[in-house]
């Protein structure tokens, strides 16, 4: 991420003065919890999908800072809200808000987020950016909903898998550059282009994450968490999908009974990586990513082309 943090060096450092001022608040209790948000904000991804996104069709603006904010605060408020969901009491190494303040407040805590970002967007009258990422919030909600739907049943087709992420996580990102590129395209074409480029790098986002459970790395993740958690990732289906009768239905069955004894996740693991499923979805991950890479090239050449082409890399090739 080299490159992107060099050329967008400038706007990064106006974006986190943006930031800053978006989620203060005149209680103290929130803004001491805002204050450790922003102590402890991650790698910063989507700001930087949603500034590059903009520099691709001209010079970053006001517009594209609250555009940025706006992404980052939607994606804060659904990781507090993900962290109560899950009971999570770590988030990037650090404590969760819910383990430091208890549930209650971190709900309260990603509304709070929530509605900063719809305020900051309607009272500057950025329409068409609060357009495009209240649709990404309905389709991230709407892929959590149809994941939990669809553990229940352990339903085995991957093309509802590929809805799931679509929602859950490439939605955002799609919406992150679609958003940037609205404040200083003015071909909806491009913004269109720009939303299909980040849907794309999503995906392979997901199936990243996904790949990260069957691995041994220390990624801030343990593995085979999703398989305790009965989520169903591209690697799994697809070895549900091609491996024996007799390996299915035991594979089934430690996943409905057995999913926290550490012997059967293990059976789980070593049976996705023999059927060959750590190499289909790896195959699929690049997919995704050139499809994204192929959009991408459709602009001109430039440093900001090139830093967001090293961002779609670094998704697929990162180790955490």
């Amino acid at each position: 991420m080299e490159l992107a943090k060099k050329v967008i060096s400038e706007e990064l450092v106006q974006f986190e003065g943006h930031f800053r001022e978006a989620v203060k608040s005149r209680v103290a209790l929130l803004d001491r919890i805002m204050q450790y948000i922003v102590k402890r904000k991650g790698k910063q991804l989507r700001p930087m999908f949603v500034l590059l996104s903009a520099r691709l069709g001209g010079e970053v603006n006001d517009s594209t800072y609250r555009a940025a904010s706006l992404v980052e605060l939607l994606h804060t408020a659904t990781l507090v809200h993900d962290d109560v969901v899950d009971d999570a009491m770590e988030r990037r190494g650090f404590f969760s808000i819910n383990a430091l303040w208890k549930n209650k407040i971190a709900v309260l805590v990603g509304d709070y987020l929530l509605s900063k970002g719809l305020l900051l967007s309607l009272n500057n009258k950025d329409h068409e950016v609060l357009r495009i990422l209240s649709e990404a919030v309905r389709l991230m909600s709407e892929g959590e909903l149809l994941q939990i739907e669809k553990a229940r049943k352990l339903n085995l087709q991957e093309s509802i898998y590929y809805e799931i992420i679509n929602g859950k996580t490439a939605s955002l990102l799609a919406s992150a550059c679609a958003a940037g590129a609205s404040t200083t395209f003015t071909n909806q074409q491009d913004v269109e282009k720009m939303r299909l480029f980040g849907e794309k790098v999503g995906m392979a986002f997901q199936i990243k994450d996904d790949l990260f459970d069957y691995g041994s790395d220390d990624i801030g993740k343990p593995t085979g968490n999703d398989i305790k958690e009965k989520k169903l990732t591209l690697p799994l289906i697809y070895t549900l999908n091609q491996c024996s009768a007799d390996i299915r239905r035991k594979i089934i069955y430690i996943i409905k009974n057995e999913n926290t004894q550490k012997d059967k996740v293990k059976f789980v693991i070593d049976s996705v990586i023999a059927t060959g499923g750590i190499a289909y979805a790896t195959q699929k991950m690049f997919a995704f990513r050139d499809e994204a890479l192929e959009i991408l090239y459709q602009f001109p050449a430039s440093p900001f082309r090139d830093a967001l082409e090293e961002l779609v890399r670094y998704t697929t090739d990162r180790n955490y």
